[in-house]
């Protein structure tokens, strides 16, 4: 039995399936608006702590790079191990594509730390790989920087983890710490170091928290919830009509 509203001279009287299936739509509208907006939310938070992470250098110590908040800005003295370094591949500067150099530091108490020394452009070649060895010192170094987590693939098939065996340096993209660790053999920190960009013996360093803000989010957020709107309103229309005894 279909329902049936009387408004004046004009009747709303939709069918129980239409109700059903825009019931559904404006359901998906909700929850994918809602999942934008808490992106945005969630990236303004991530700004406001990189923002913070600036404010002071601190010497990591004998801490973990867990032990400190996210994107705190942290010294280390250690030796470089230019014999085993990683290129994160699949990074864009600019709409190129190019690789970020993860160079070992090992610190005085034998742990090391993932330096990301920042971004180089792609050669053109994959079999060609770029010189990363050079002008890094032989002898023990300080270097500053903001820790942070290794970047993430938004698909599982984005990812390749680093080969175990084979010259270096190894190509790999989105890996994990546990695979980075595998392949080089040592006991590495699970944070990575973003070298300040006022450090020698780097690439490219224009550090952001995320690639496109928030307002992207939030933007997404509002045309779908729009959508739910001009549903509604279809779904009034589509279903309003003159009654036969008006």
């Amino acid at each position: 039995m279909a329902l049936r509203i009387a408004i004046g001279r004009r009747e709303f009287s939709p069918s129980w399936l239409m109700t059903l299936l825009t019931a559904a739509a404006l359901l998906v509208f909700i929850v994918l608006g809602r999942w934008q907006w808490e992106r945005g939310v969630g990236k303004d938070a991530l700004a406001l702590q990189f923002a913070q992470g600036g404010d002071l250098v601190t010497d990591l110590g004998p801490q973990g790079t867990r032990d400190l908040p996210r994107y705190t800005q942290v010294r280390v003295r250690g030796e470089w191990m230019a014999d085993r370094q990683f290129l994160l591949d699949n990074r864009m500067r600019d709409g190129r594509a190019g690789y970020e150099v993860l160079t070992p530091l090992q610190l005085e108490d034998g742990r090391e730390v993932l330096v990301n020394r920042g971004w180089i452009p792609f050669g053109g070649r994959r079999d060609q790989l770029p010189e990363v060895a050079s002008g890094l010192p032989t002898v023990p170094v300080t270097v500053r920087g903001r820790l942070d987590e290794l970047p993430t693939a938004g698909l599982a098939s984005g990812r390749a983890a680093p080969a175990l065996t084979g010259a270096w340096p190894r190509v790999t993209s989105f890996p994990s710490p546990t695979e980075l660790e595998a392949a080089a053999g040592s006991r590495l920190e699970p944070r990575v170091l973003l070298m300040d960009a006022t450090e020698p013996t780097g690439y490219r360093r224009d550090w952001l928290p995320f690639g496109r803000g928030p307002e992207m989010h939030f933007g997404y957020a509002l045309q779908w919830w729009s959508f739910g709107v001009l549903l509604l309103v279809l779904y009034g229309v589509l279903n309003t009509k003159r009654r036969d005894d008006a």
